[in-house]
């Protein structure tokens, strides 16, 4: 299987985007190294704690998807300079350094996974 290095894969984020939300944190992905798509979604990571993939959810031109909802007959596309947003429901971040991970089953290419450190300021 082919891997994609998890620096390549950190371009995706959106520097500077990660940010406390209504009931929780978000932060942006903009796709610029080629669409693809995954059939899984695993739960996110904050600073090492696995959070529940039943609370977090992408967001594409307005519709929101829980990452459990991904699976092979409904999968996660992400398209060329496109910006995705994802946010948690339920946890807020304290300000601070936060290191983010986030990983993904692609077909063909098999789990892919980076992560991200970005400062969240007071709100």
């Amino acid at each position: 299987m082919i891997s994609v290095p998890g620096f390549l894969l950190r371009r995706l984020y959106v520097n500077g985007s990660l940010k406390n939300a209504t009931g929780g944190f978000e932060f942006e992905l903009r796709n610029s190294l080629g669409s693809g798509y995954s059939q899984k979604v695993w739960p996110l990571k904050v600073d090492g704690d696995e959070l529940q993939a039943t609370g977090s959810y992408f967001i594409v031109d307005g519709k929101e998807t829980a990452f459990s909802e991904v699976s092979p007959d409904n999968t996660f596309s992400l398209e060329v300079n496109k910006t995705i947003t994802i946010w948690t429901d339920g946890v807020a971040l304290e300000p601070g350094v936060h290191t983010i991970e986030m990983g993904f089953d692609v077909p063909g290419i098999g789990t892919m996974r980076f992560d991200f450190t970005d400062e969240v300021g007071d709100e």
